[in-house]
């Protein structure tokens, strides 16, 4: 998908960054790829392999690159309509982090099971009876991962029994098989402390942990643990016990995650070009419509002492303490937040040495069902 204010992928491949119109999302493929092979040897010789979170870029080409590094048993995904795209794009084992509800999304979820092997979440037995009916009837089989809360407080079941107890349950319904659990310590990954991270998700994951040998002393076996994140990945993704590590932003990185991540490598970048300088501030062409703002502001590449201290504006973006630039001049904006900025796009302008080499589809940028 092109935009409609840029000119055709042509004639923009070879160009210097700054000539494209902005606002724009930049992709630093050097760094990008750099961070994907970090992660890719860290899980070589591990026990747990990565399943890189689609959610993070939305990209097909992006998730190809972090699949064929190796090191990873397949791709999550946040929500159906990804799952979709995946399916439609061949890649074959597809985690949907998820609950999937509702008639409409059931009859969705059949026609991506019928492509690919495909995997849910599921924290209570009402979704997993629809799950069955559906599959039985479509004459597919879905895997299901019971969620298990460690303490975000959001889906998951408790650890302990009423984990074990919805395993059971779901053991002789058709068309679906348990296939482990997933958990998820995102209440902890922005602790910029890493001791302090480290030692905090240790001790919730081991709840997951533990509810596994659980279920698995009861007789059930558990063929997979799934959870962890970038944060967290040399931490709770070394523990006895958990198999799957869903990092996300560790492609692409923003601001926020490099504070908590400094090893890797802030890829993801909007050319922003300066449209009013007064009293030394420039104002920029990009708000929070094209730089999602819930993680904080974000800052500029190159200038370290360049201060954006209300960033709440639909359209614009005022930057205090930045020297030396005119109206007309680019300049990188890097998002705090990756995910929810990439959400906004249709397209990564992917570059080296600062001049565009490639051009990927966002394809499931703004895909909320």
């Amino acid at each position: 998908m092109i935009r409609a204010n840029q000119p055709h992928i042509e004639n923009l491949i070879g160009r210097p960054i700054h000539e494209l119109d902005s606002p724009a999302l930049l992709l630093d493929l050097a760094a990008s790829d750099r961070n994907i092979a970090q992660l890719s040897q860290f899980f070589s010789d591990k026990h747990a392999q990565l399943r890189p979170h689609f959610k993070n870029h939305k990209c097909s080409t992006l998730a190809r690159r972090q699949l064929d590094a190796g090191s990873a048993v397949g791709i999550t995904c946040a929500k159906l309509g990804e799952a979709e795209i995946l399916a439609d794009n061949g890649f074959n084992d597809i985690l949907i982090a998820n609950q999937i509800v509702g008639d409409i999304k059931l009859r969705r979820l059949s026609d991506v099971a019928q492509k690919t092997n495909v995997t849910v979440a599921i924290d209570h037995l009402e979704q997993a009876r629809t799950l069955s009916q559906m599959a039985s009837a479509t004459n597919i089989t879905v895997g299901v991962l019971v969620e298990v809360d460690i303490g975000m407080n959001r889906c998951g079941i408790e650890p302990g029994n009423a984990a074990l107890e919805l395993t059971q349950k779901i053991q002789p319904l058709p068309g679906i098989y348990f296939n482990g659990l997933q958990a998820y310590e995102g209440h902890l990954v922005n602790l910029e402390d890493a001791t302090e991270r480290q030692v905090q998700s240790h001790q919730d994951m081991q709840l997951a942990i533990d509810t596994r040998r659980m279920i698995e002393a009861a007789g059930i076996p558990v063929n997979t643990l799934s959870g962890c994140s970038t944060a967290t990945y040399d931490m709770t993704g070394i523990m006895a016990g958990v198999d799957e590590v869903q990092a996300g932003t560790y492609a692409t990185m923003d601001c926020t995650y490099h504070k908590l991540r400094p090893e890797l490598e802030m890829a993801l970048t909007i050319i922003c070009t300066v449209i009013s300088c007064h009293g030394g501030n420039a104002v920029l062409d990009v708000g929070v419509k094209g730089a999602s703002g819930e993680f904080g502001s974000p800052i500029i590449a190159d200038h370290p002492d360049a201060q954006i201290p209300n960033f709440c504006s639909e359209e614009h973006c005022v930057v205090q303490h930045i020297s030396g630039l005119h109206v007309g001049d680019k300049v990188q904006m890097i998002p705090s937040h990756a995910c929810t900025t990439c959400n906004l796009y249709h397209q990564l302008h992917v570059h080296q040495d600062q001049h565009i080499v490639d051009i990927w589809p966002i394809e499931a940028s703004g895909l909320l069902t």
